[in-house]
């Protein structure tokens, strides 16, 4: 009787399994941002755990496209490119002869999956989170520099330099040189702050003080909005939103925009300017009405149909 070793099909060479294993070892992986390679492994060992034993080289277009229709469309792109990667280095290393994902369009996610602050939800949140409050702190700092939690938690005094912020954004690596807003100045200032970061542990916390973690600061945000009273659609990303909305309605251009946010492509922020173009010309074509004479209402009476039939 031949004893077989346990998990052997799952690094088996050209299995699922044994080419994930290969492909952690590769440049096209290593060379993704840390937070990336976290994100991606996460993925790549859920699709190890489901098909580690199936030979790569059979998972054709119709598998992947029934393991993403499953999927909401966030996590659906983010598995998309997560596999496109593998199936890329399948490619590069002769496990299998084309990639299977090339004709699958990245999902696009649904307009608002993620919330655009209003402004009435941001001056609740700051009516309930004074300045000098760790809240208020953490809303600041995405609010006017329009980066993600995962870049904001790493500001730090050590990065303003004659009112300017130098970053490097963890997801793209792209640099990028930010002017200090003079409210963020002004709550930095107020507001409690470690020497190498902004954004610190409480005192409620195992080690208080030290720079937050991204999860910490994601969970810490979700409570801090909940004792807000505000909905569960808020979210620390959705203030990376309201930035780039609010930049839109100051008239800046998707050059501008992304100038300030990191995005590489300007399609992502071009939507922001058409919300913004809609509502000024919305707001210029009531102009044209002129005030109202008297207390009468700018649009026509609509008369009833009893007043009608008495014509």
């Amino acid at each position: 009787m031949q004893v077989r070793e346990i998990g052997v099909n799952r690094s088996a060479p050209g299995s699922v399994g044994g080419t994930i294993g290969a492909y952690y070892t590769h440049n096209g992986f290593l060379g993704l941002a840390s937070g990336t390679q976290k994100a991606r492994r996460a993925i790549l060992e859920q699709f190890r755990k489901d098909h580690g034993d199936k030979p790569l080289r059979l998972m054709d277009r119709g598998h992947l496209t029934k393991i993403l229709s499953a999927k909401k469309p966030f996590a659906a792109r983010n598995w998309l490119m997560t596999l496109r990667g593998l199936m890329q280095f399948a490619v590069e290393m002769g496990i299998r002869a084309d990639d299977p994902t090339a004709g699958i369009d990245p999902v696009r996610a649904k307009q608002g999956d993620i919330h655009t602050w209003t402004e009435a939800e941001i001056a609740q949140f700051e009516t309930y989170h004074p300045i000098g409050s760790r809240p208020r702190l953490a809303m600041a700092l995405l609010l006017y520099t329009a980066q993600r939690r995962s870049d904001v938690i790493k500001m730090g005094p050590q990065h303003v330099r004659d009112g300017v912020l130098t970053l490097r954004q963890q997801k793209t690596g792209t640099p990028l040189v930010i002017p200090v807003h003079p409210e963020l100045a002004q709550i930095i200032a107020a507001s409690p702050c470690g020497n190498l970061a902004f954004l610190v542990t409480g005192e409620d916390a195992p080690v208080p003080g030290v720079p937050i973690s991204n999860s910490g600061i994601g969970n810490a945000f979700r409570r801090w909005c909940d004792e807000a009273g505000l909905p569960a659609s808020c979210s620390s990303h959705g203030l990376r939103k309201a930035a780039c909305r609010r930049l839109a309605e100051a008239g800046c251009s998707a050059p501008q925009i992304a100038a300030i946010s990191g995005h590489k492509s300007l399609r992502e922020v071009q939507h922001y300017i058409a919300e913004a173009d809609q509502a000024r010309l919305a707001r210029a074509a009531f102009a044209h009405l002129g005030p109202p004479s008297g207390s009468g209402s700018p649009l026509p009476h609509r008369r009833t149909s009893r007043q009608r039939d008495s014509v």
